[in-house]
């Protein structure tokens, strides 16, 4: 089944293993490529570049962000005191101190907070690392299915929104068609109003003239394959997201020309209604994978 993704979504997953509660939380936004950050314990930074791999193995495109928590369950062994990063810490306060006497002291909390301070014992967290990628998979998974499901509402929507250009375009056929003989019937009526006399081959050529720079048959035919061509990309496989945006540009640039064209009324309102719908097709498309 050719399925389309969402860049935007949520997904989390967690579990207990011994004294430890893990959350893994992956969210996304939409993005020209794929940026991936990781925020992760320090003592479980060599696991990066495996689940960095799983997920481009998963994902094209979006700016995700996956942040893996490691919490100790009440009535486990308490977190300790790295003391050898403390001293680090005060030595490098104390050499600051030297070069800038100005400087505020840190305090006890900001000292516990430093990266690295507090630690669970090591021989804790060695057998984390196996319930940690697996748990990274589960999210992924779920993630995937996330904007999976995104996916499918966008398209019904884009579906939608290109079987109402595709109506538009057919109501103002007819208009278009007889665009000669409305230029003729113009300018014949602007002739009699002015009470001036014109050859009749002067006049065919102005007709001429005015219904060759007038004619939208071309923008209305391009229109059309672009539509078709959008319906076909939807249903077909992935990714989409770079295609459609094309394509919707291509949509934009035909309107425009539809409007500049325009000598009814009809014609200018329908250049209009295209022009909102195509934007509408445009800020989802920038949510498509």
């Amino acid at each position: 089944m050719n399925q389309m993704y969402s860049m935007t979504a949520f997904a989390r997953s967690e579990r207990d293993v011994g004294q430890h509660h893990l959350v893994w939380e992956l969210k996304s936004v939409n993005h020209r490529y794929l940026e991936t950050a990781f925020r992760m314990p320090d003592r479980l930074r060599d696991l990066e570049q495996k689940v960095r791999d799983k997920a481009r193995k998963q994902l094209n495109r979006g700016k995700v962000d996956c942040s893996l928590r490691v919490e100790s369950i009440a009535g486990s062994k308490p977190l300790q005191v790295n003391q050898e990063k403390v001293h680090e810490l005060l030595q490098a306060i104390n050499a600051l101190k030297t070069l800038a006497p100005d400087t505020a002291a840190l305090n006890a909390i900001d000292i516990l907070n430093w990266p690295g301070v507090m630690q669970s014992s090591p021989t804790q967290d060695a057998d984390l690392d196996n319930d940690v990628l697996e748990l990274f998979d589960e999210a992924l998974g779920a993630f995937v299915e996330a904007r999976s499901r995104e996916g499918e509402r966008l398209k019904v929507i884009l579906e939608q929104q290109l079987e109402l250009i595709g109506r538009h375009v057919d109501a103002i056929q007819p208009l278009a068609n007889n665009l000669a003989q409305q230029q003729r019937q113009r300018l014949v009526a602007r002739v009699a109003e002015l009470e001036v006399s014109i050859d009749n081959d002067r006049l065919e050529q102005e007709v001429a003239l005015l219904a060759q720079k007038a004619d939208v048959r071309e923008e209305l035919d391009r229109l059309i394959v672009h539509v078709k061509e959008a319906k076909e990309l939807i249903g077909g496989a992935g990714p989409h997201g770079r295609r459609l945006d094309f394509l919707t540009q291509e949509l934009n640039r035909e309107a425009n020309t539809l409007g500049a064209k325009s000598i009814k009324i009809e014609s200018s309102q329908t250049s209009i209604d295209l022009k909102v719908i195509i934007e509408q097709i445009r800020e989802q498309v920038q949510n498509i994978e």
